[in-house]
């Protein structure tokens, strides 16, 4: 389920689909493999009932095998204990740690009955001795370093290896990579000297395809498309412009309309109210007021005209424009001088954006846009 009240979607198994966008939001119903989360373990138990074909109607008429991590808190039991008898009604439940059965399970005739047990998790390793044949609790050790921990730390050095697949690389990759492609080594330096080895680096390396991007390939656009886009954004920025002028003017309308009416209560001759609007726009005298009126009609004025004269200029461009033919001007004809003022002046604008000439396509660049998007992976 995700974290928060409001939206709350509890999902299990399967139904998950692809946790990556909300994978920092998700709530596991488990802290370090010891459960926490009971009303989120009765959805786990549905789900692992329905899966197996039985019934969790009414009451659950077999004996149950629950494994669990080692030292478990007896609160932890008591709810999971609860749960089961309670609402499934359970007729027995047996509870283990779940590398003590695989060891006795592993176990061939004649080996010694005692040994050093590592189970390793998501999100935390155990280490239990055993003596005997028996389990000595007081020595068992937890480190919390767990398959989690292997993932992200494989994540970040693949991403530092790989900078231009950042985000590409991401935690359910890696978490796929960790288990599909990698091993645990016996000998450790063995396998260094092994993959020491260029002919066994080549045999052995795993080579695999990050998911396909135009953007690595820079963009495809023709040149009249990348000059409609460059038509688009001035016209935008054009509208922009226009909207911020039209705000402007509106905001000095409404204070020269104030400081208007205040001289009028000076002409119509009442000075009380006149001192107290005076004293309200923070002014000292009337001649003051008259220079801010004075500034603010200059203001509107010179904001009127630029309006005015953008209308024009929109509507002379719409008339002008042409469209596109092919130039049919005999070779070293030279552009009049309009021309080359009107581009001097829409290059610096957009020259970010300037058209690249366009290469033809080889093999080469073929073979490059596959190995950019190649990343090789090496475990030991």
């Amino acid at each position: 389920g995700a974290r928060g009240g409001a939206g709350v979607e509890t999902q299990v198994g399967n139904d998950l689909g692809t946790p990556e966008p909300l994978r920092w939001l998700l709530r596991s119903p488990f802290d370090r493999n010891v459960p926490v989360q009971m009303e989120l373990q009765e959805l786990l138990l549905d789900h692992g009932f329905q899966r197996l074909g039985v019934s969790s109607q009414g009451c659950v008429d077999h004996p149950i095998v629950i494994t669990e991590a080692v030292c478990t808190p007896l609160y932890s039991r008591q709810m999971m204990s609860e749960l089961l008898f309670e609402c499934y009604q359970i007729p027995k439940v047996s509870y283990g740690v779940d590398s003590l059965y695989s060891f006795y399970h592993n176990k061939r005739q004649g080996w010694p009955c005692s040994g050093l047990i590592v189970s390793s998790g998501y999100q935390c390793t155990h280490i239990l001795p055993v003596l005997d044949g028996r389990l000595d609790a007081k020595n068992c050790k937890r480190i919390n370093l767990g398959g989690c921990q292997a993932v992200m730390y494989l994540q970040r050095l693949l991403q530092l290896k790989y900078p231009g697949h950042l985000a590409a690389i991401t935690l359910g990759r890696v978490e796929e990579i960790l288990h599909e492609h990698s091993y645990v080594a016996e000998d450790y330096k063995e396998e260094m000297a092994k993959w020491r080895s260029p002919e066994y680096y080549e045999e052995n390396v795993h080579k695999m395809q990050l998911p396909f991007s135009n953007k690595l390939l820079g963009s495809t656009l023709t040149s009249e498309e990348k000059q409609e886009r460059r038509q688009q954004q001035l016209r935008r920025l054009q509208e922009l412009n226009a909207r911020r002028r039209e705000e402007k003017l509106q905001l000095d309308q409404e204070r020269l309309d104030r400081l208007l009416y205040v001289q009028e209560l000076l002409e119509d001759g009442q000075m009380e109210q006149f001192h107290k609007a005076l004293m309200e726009l923070n002014m000292d005298s009337a001649e003051e007021l008259q220079s801010y009126i004075h500034k603010l009609s200059m203001a509107v004025e010179q904001t009127k005209q630029r309006i005015l004269q953008a209308e024009v200029s929109v509507e002379v461009d719409v008339v002008d424009s042409k469209p596109e033919t092919p130039d049919l001007d005999p070779l070293g004809s030279e552009q009049s001088l309009d021309d080359v003022e009107s581009m001097n002046e829409f290059e610096p604008l957009f020259a970010e954006e300037q058209p690249e000439p366009e290469k033809p396509v080889t093999t080469v660049q073929v073979c490059h846009s596959y190995l950019i998007n190649t990343i090789s992976v090496q475990f030991f």
